[in-house]
């Protein structure tokens, strides 16, 4: 089967190789305490520093997933109230995480086809004064990059925007786009995602990028009662350990799969042209259309197709048939439409074999 499913999705080929080797090499059976247990881990966050350009003063961490991360976010840098502004299930999910550890967090949902920025200062100069205003009036700003369930994303501009007018800081579920498209690290104070996408990796390990903000912020907040607070993880992975028993396989995988990886500039031009070259596809190539119509708001990495529930349910079946796996549709898009992942694993001889098949229908 060719998948196409939005995570967890394709696997690079070379990690069957990579499993291997990690099985001869004892690294799974080594104490995660151990000096070559601590030479890989070092070795990995080296190569994501590299391959990704993420600031050196940025730190970079290993958690068990991007939904442990929301909650990191608001046990270790989340005092009084954080601000989630969301257009989709992921981005609601966040929010509905962050309200039930601190009350106070308020959420505002924007329409799929409307930027950003324009959801937060549409009304006019006085109430986009008022509005900027507010944006001082919490701690963390939480955003959603890439929403996997619609296929929206937010634009590096829309956050240069942002950023300059709040001091909060500004934490990003990067779940779908990370290690598939560049980023302005710069922009955002903490980033998180899961291997499962743009990584090419199997289920089972997030990643969290935080800048030095973000760590002093975690000092503020001083959260020390939990397993999992900031603070502990920092203290661990500065002597290349981590805070609990970790996911061994997937962090021998991950320094891997960076090894082999081009820099994320190469990955992001590759990404968006054959995002741009898909979209035209669906829409003058097929019987169907995307779900997000403003290109402005559009993601590069999952693409949401829309159509008649009966119609989707039907073309799925074919392309089990064909040997393709369409993502479902997610939330309130979940009979209406289909998902495509673009993710640097997935090969352009079965992008074609995809259009071959989405052109007869």
């Amino acid at each position: 089967m060719i998948t196409f499913y939005p995570g967890p999705s394709k696997i690079y080929p070379q990690v069957e190789q990579y499993l291997q080797e990690a099985y001869h090499s004892g690294i799974l059976s080594m104490n995660h305490r151990s000096q070559g247990f601590m030479d890989v881990l070092k070795e990995t966050l080296r190569l994501m520093h590299e391959k990704l350009a993420i600031p050196a003063d940025y730190s970079i961490y290993l958690v068990s997933s991007a939904t442990e991360a929301w909650e990191i976010v608001a046990q270790s840098l989340t005092s009084q109230h954080s601000a989630h502004h969301y257009n989709g299930a992921f981005g609601k999910k966040w929010f509905s995480y962050a309200t039930h550890i601190v009350p106070q967090t308020s959420g505002s949902l924007f329409p799929i086809n409307q930027t950003l920025p324009y959801h937060l200062f549409q009304e006019g100069e006085d109430s986009a004064a008022f509005n900027r205003q507010r944006l001082s009036d919490y701690e963390v700003l939480c955003l959603t990059h890439s929403e996997t369930s619609n296929g929206t994303q937010i634009r590096m501009q829309e956050l240069a925007e942002i950023r300059a007018m709040t001091p909060a800081l500004i934490a990003i579920d990067a779940t779908s786009s990370m290690g598939g498209v560049a980023f302005d690290w710069t922009l955002g104070d903490v980033w998180f995602a899961s291997v499962q996408k743009c990584f090419g990796l199997p289920a089972g390990m997030g990643v969290m990028v935080c800048s030095p903000k973000a760590l002093e912020k975690a000092r503020q907040v001083n959260d020390i009662l939990r397993y999992n607070s900031l603070l502990f993880i920092h203290e661990n992975f500065e002597k290349y350990q981590t805070h609990y028993t970790p996911n061994t396989l997937g962090v021998y995988l991950l320094m891997r799969v960076m090894e082999q990886l081009e820099p994320i500039s190469a990955i992001d031009l590759r990404t968006v042209k054959r995002a741009e070259s898909l979209y035209q596809f669906i829409e003058n190539e097929t019987n169907w259309g995307p779900l997000v119509t403003n290109k402005a708001t559009r993601s590069d990495t999952v693409i949401a197709v829309k159509g008649e529930p009966q119609a989707i349910a039907a073309l799925k079946k074919e392309a089990t048939l064909a040997g393709i796996t369409l993502g479902n549709g997610y939330g309130e898009w979940k009979n209406n439409t289909f998902r495509i992942a673009n993710f640097p694993a997935i090969e352009d001889e079965e992008v074609e074999q995809l259009r071959s098949f989405l052109r007869k229908r």
